[in-house]
């Protein structure tokens, strides 16, 4: 069964000197503010595309590895996963970090890399980027 998952933004003013508001329609967070100069310059307290991608990245990624390291029969005590959007103006997204720091028992560290590399690889934002944005993966077993 597919779900649709779905925002929304609505935008007032160019680009420059507008700003809009995103919703989830979950309602999961409440209306968050974009502007450009959050976006290119500091997010100050805005957000952007960018690290709401960011966002679902580090979620993908943290239930794409947890599956994995089950599957293997190390499922995770707990996995803490950052992930860090580069957004260059004129360019878009030029890469993305992701990095994980992780609780399991009973695992070869050689094993923990691959098992790391195979969820980034099967993570469905993974794909959705992947020949268009560097990933790299920084994996550490706690």
């Amino acid at each position: 069964m597919a779900l649709d998952s779905t925002g929304r933004t609505h935008w007032e003013g160019d680009l420059f000197n507008g700003s809009g508001n995103t919703i989830l329609d979950s309602g999961a967070a409440p209306p968050m503010e974009v502007t450009w100069k959050a976006r290119s310059e500091e997010h100050g307290a805005l957000t952007s595309p960018e690290e709401l991608i960011a966002a679902a990245h580090s979620a993908c990624f943290s239930m794409a590895f947890s599956n994995t390291l089950a599957k293997n029969d190390t499922p995770p005590t707990s996995l803490d996963v950052e992930a860090i959007a580069t957004f260059v103006p004129g360019e878009g997204i030029t890469k993305m970090a992701l990095k994980v720091t992780a609780n399991v028992d009973g695992i070869a560290d050689e094993v923990f890399q691959d098992l790391a590399e195979t969820a980034k690889n099967g993570c469905p934002v993974s794909q959705a980027l992947a020949g268009n944005v560097d990933i790299t993966l920084e994996a550490v077993l706690a």
